[in-house]
């Protein structure tokens, strides 16, 4: 599943955004039931690692110029309800994307 999320705030001042609020991605499970991990291989790649509900998720955040484009590996249990979490990811990652006041 692929989700990309416009921007006009330039790729530095996205990468600076998005690291400072990784800790918004798990907002978007209800009563705090994911657990996400995070790390950053390249300077404008994080990789993801969710669990939740007894399911476990792997995916990027790639940051570009004008976008941000997530890649999330469902498992097949999770197909069904591929537009609901793909919703659900890009509120979150332009939460993630908002200045100060903007979200």
């Amino acid at each position: 599943m692929q989700v990309a999320i416009p921007h006009s705030i330039g790729r530095d001042e996205a990468r600076r955004r998005m690291r400072a609020n990784t800790h918004k991605l798990s907002e978007g499970f209800p009563g705090g039931m994911a657990e996400v991990k995070t790390s950053w291989p390249t300077e404008d790649r994080m990789d993801l690692a969710i669990q939740a509900m007894g399911q476990f998720v792997t995916g990027t955040i790639d940051i570009e110029d004008r976008q941000v484009i997530l890649n999330i590996l469902l498992p097949p249990a999770l197909g069904f309800i591929e537009p609901i979490i793909a919703g659900a990811l890009k509120q979150q990652g332009q939460k993630m994307l908002a200045g100060p006041g903007e979200g």
